[in-house]
């Protein structure tokens, strides 16, 4: 404790004012062409070296860092307040720009050409000793850097992705206005609804024993904007989900919202693809090609497992069902005769894993569910694997025309129910492509994933559930199934997905009164309660409204991907912890007793 005291101790130094000194240039502009001019630089002191009779200190700002030399012939009395100097002390210097001398520039910095020779130096603020350094390379834990997060602001990573993500949110403002969307403001403090994830509640005062709800997103609103004749709305909005976090997910997050009337998917398709263009042109400096490729929802599941499928690289799933159901191995035919599936990937190459690698990999799927899995390895001298015995020379040649595998190859098999089956091997093929270094580094892959199943069944609620939202349009030529057979309705709903992850996601909305009511009704939603809970909406729809439909995009996690930050958090200047805290605030906090009286709440967390 002692020694963290002395560490956190302020240097007693004195302190000038500001004055009347400006800045002229920033850290990260001089160069051999400002030699010889007078300058006034400011920032923080990112480190000091004494060389003897020189003192030479990187001055840091947000643009970047300077070099600023202390020299006794040039300024006895700076040089002499030089000595005093730490790091993160906030300094002004004023001095002349010359060249380095011969053999002492640094090409790692823009400014490495020159340095400046300082005449006067103010000392406008000391600092505590950092708890760890501001450099990008910091071996700070996550908690210590949250905790003290406006020192980890200071680090140029941090501060390259906060201004990326300025840039962005320019961006995208000018280029939907250029294309006539309206930002609109839509309420902070409205409905509770359900069919979403958790809400956040705020007690309302003046209407003891009432609450507020805090956005999920703005969706009744912006089809409520539709209504109303605006025709093109876009907004950058804070949202709200009380749920489980993930290196992917905050408590509150911003959202891209967008929605416009008398469109068509393909209008979102073209519109989004000249955005998303844009930005990866302007910000990154990447070509994008369009149009982005398109995939069924089912045809995402049979080729990837998964509905966001990565697709920088190949491994896609192999249906065996048909070939394997009449073999001889008795785990492929029970699945098959139970209504499982039977499906393979095929890694190149694979054939050189380990005993070792394959019982981590076998782990890492029953982790999903699956009970085990085969593999086969495609040797020299034939099939390796303890179910080749099982399978005829015919099977064989089957298996081996529709997965492609050739020798030196591994095939990896799982047979299992269709959601056990894409799990594992969705999960697995992603793991491969890592472990195995087939993604190309600063490669971005967009797909457009359609038709998402409109319902699916909740066993515990034992009801259908609407996979988006309650306002996704059917297809119209499914609409007659929505009676009869839920399950097989397939919606107007799209997915933009990057790399594997869903960027955003949006459908064409359901504009007619009817239709919604029959939507409700598959949902178990009765019109007492539709009217209770969706009642405004409900109303908004006999008043003519448009043919309409939106998309919203996480913002956050676009970001994360395009600046290839690990976790979401670090793209947000002051996010929450996985515990949904603020380290450096301290919030959630308790409440004043008085606070909670007016509310008229008593808190009890016994038993919890």
């Amino acid at each position: 404790m002692r020694e963290e005291a002395r560490q956190l101790e302020t240097p007693s130094v004195m302190l000038d004012p500001l004055g009347e000194w400006k800045k002229t240039h920033d850290c990260n502009t001089l160069g051999l062409g400002h030699a010889g001019e007078q300058v006034v630089l400011m920032g923080w002191v990112q480190r000091r070296r004494d060389h003897g009779g020189l003192i030479f200190v990187d001055l840091r700002d947000r643009e970047g860092i300077t070099q600023v030399v202390f020299d006794p012939q040039a300024d006895a009395l700076a040089h002499e307040r030089a000595h005093g100097l730490r790091s993160e002390f906030v300094i002004a210097v004023r001095g002349t720009v010359r060249r380095r001398p011969e053999g002492m520039t640094n090409p790692k910095l823009k400014t490495g050409e020159i340095e400046v020779l300082v005449h006067d130096l103010k000392i406008l603020n000391v600092a505590k000793t950092p708890p760890f350094h501001i450099e990008d390379d910091t071996e700070a834990s996550e908690s210590i850097r949250l905790k003290y997060r406006y020192l980890d602001l200071r680090r140029p990573v941090m501060q390259r992705n906060l201004i990326l993500r300025h840039r962005a949110a320019f961006l995208t403002r000018n280029y939907f206005a250029d294309h006539g969307f309206v930002e609109v403001e839509t309420p902070v403090l409205t409905k509770s609804t359900p069919e979403g994830a958790r809400d956040y509640l705020v007690p309302s005062r003046v209407n003891p024993g009432k609450f507020y709800a805090l956005p999920q997103s703005p969706q009744i609103f912006k089809q409520l904007l539709m209504v109303a004749g605006f025709e093109r709305y876009m907004q950058i909005v804070k949202c709200f989900r009380d749920e489980d976090l993930r290196a992917d997910r905050q408590p509150e997050f911003t959202q891209l919202d967008l929605e416009m009337s008398f469109i068509h998917e393909e209008d979102v398709f073209a519109l989004i693809e000249g955005w998303i263009c844009r930005l990866f042109q302007e910000l990154l400096g990447v070509e994008l090609s369009t149009p982005f490729p398109r995939m069924t929802y089912a045809d995402a599941m049979n080729r990837y497992g998964t509905d966001r499928p990565d697709t920088r690289f190949g491994l896609e799933l192999v249906d065996l069902t048909e070939i394997v159901k009449d073999c001889d191995f008795r785990v492929f035919r029970q699945a098959v005769e139970s209504g499982g599936r039977v499906k393979s990937i095929c890694l190149p190459g694979g054939s050189r894993l380990s005993r070792k690698d394959l019982d981590d990999l076998i782990e890492f799927v029953q982790g999903f569910g699956a009970k085990g899995m085969a593999w086969i390895k495609v040797q020299p001298d034939g099939w390796q694997s303890p179910i080749t015995k099982f399978l005829s020379e015919g099977v064989r040649g089957a298996i081996a025309e529709a997965t492609g595998a050739g020798q030196g190859d591994i095939l990896f098999f799982v047979a299992d129910q269709p959601k056990v089956v894409h799990e594992s091997l969705g999960n697995l093929r992603n793991r491969l492509a890592r472990q195995m270094n087939l993604v190309e580094d600063g490669a971005f892959q967009f797909c457009w994933v359609t038709h998402f199943p409109l319902l699916e069944w909740d066993p515990d609620e034992k009801r259908y559930v609407a996979v988006h939202h309650p306002f996704t349009a059917p297809l119209e030529e499914d609409l007659p199934l929505l009676d009869e057979a839920p399950e097989k309705v397939r919606s107007r709903a799209y997915d933009l997905v990057l790399n594997g992850t869903e960027i955003g996601g949006g459908s064409i909305r359901i504009h007619r009164q009817d239709i919604q009511n029959k939507m409700f009704a598959a949902l178990g939603i009765g019109p007492e309660e539709a009217a209770e809970k969706f009642g405004f909406l409900l109303d908004a729809l006999q008043f003519g409204a448009p043919p309409h439909g939106g998309i919203a995009f996480g913002f956050d996690r676009l970001l994360m991907l395009m600046s290839g930050a690990a976790s979401i958090r670090d793209v947000i200047a002051f996010p929450k912890t996985q515990k949904a805290t603020c380290l450096m605030s301290g919030a959630p906090s308790e409440a004043d007793i008085n606070q909670l009286l007016e509310l008229c709440i008593r808190v009890e967390t016994e038993g919890r």
